[in-house]
């Protein structure tokens, strides 16, 4: 069977035009690009006002698709939980929330942000294995956090994506490398993620592992988020 898989950091569902919470042009995005499962970076959960509510609830509602939310931290002196989402066709055996190590010394200038892992288990195939991140922006926030990732990989039959905030060639991310398939090396040339109306970069992935095969791999000039949908299809037995 073919599953279409999609990595999209929706900047908590905020139109990259109008600036305004958007889920409509969210959950159309993601049915424009067919994705199955969707590993979303950037999401609000229910907090202390009327604007913050439970946004990975509200796509998959409007998807009719199974969903999963993993805090990250909370912001704005704890009143916002902010963190990774998951949302998939297939109903979802288990998921638990993986806290990424914070440094314990910051030798970064950037700002500082609290990370997760969202891991999870579909029920689709026999079990397919799905890991959703959003890196730091300092070069020790991702050391910590390509550590756990190495820490939770699967052996086999897995998926890894989110935003890494770093380009293709940066040395952090070989450890990754090493042990995953890019489904960024079907693309048909270089193709930037992010911003996403004039893409400077790619900083979002879909890794699996060697034993799945990826059948095509793009970045839809969609603009609807800051960052463009990276989507990916993989055929399962």
């Amino acid at each position: 069977m073919k599953i279409t898989l999609m990595s999209y950091n929706t900047q908590h569902c905020l139109n990259y035009v109008t600036r305004e919470i958007d889920f409509d042009i969210m959950a159309d995005t993601i049915r424009k690009c067919g994705a199955d499962i969707i590993g979303l970076q950037e999401m609000f959960n229910l907090g202390e006002t009327e604007a913050f509510t439970e946004q990975t609830a509200v796509l998959a509602e409007k998807l009719g698709f199974y969903y999963y939310f993993a805090e990250a931290t909370k912001l704005e002196k704890g009143k916002y939980p902010y963190g990774n989402g998951l949302l998939s066709r297939y109903p979802i055996l288990e998921a638990e929330t993986v806290i990424i190590p914070d440094p314990e010394v910051r030798t970064g200038k950037r700002y500082y942000e609290t990370r997760c892992l969202l891991k999870a288990k579909l029920d689709v195939a026999g079990g397919l294995n799905v890991l959703v991140t959003h890196f730091g922006l300092n070069a020790d926030e991702q050391e910590n956090a390509v550590n756990t990732v190495i820490a939770n990989l699967p052996r086999e039959k897995g998926v890894l994506m989110g935003d890494f905030n770093v380009r293709p060639e940066n040395e952090r991310i070989v450890p990754i490398r090493e042990r995953l398939y890019d489904t960024a090396e079907l693309f048909n040339g270089e193709k930037g993620s992010w911003p996403s109306d004039e893409p400077r970069g790619k900083i979002d992935y879909i890794f699996t592992t060697k034993d799945l095969q990826v059948l095509s791999a793009d970045i839809p000039a969609i603009v609807s988020s800051d960052h463009r949908p990276h989507i990916a299809t993989i055929e399962l037995a």
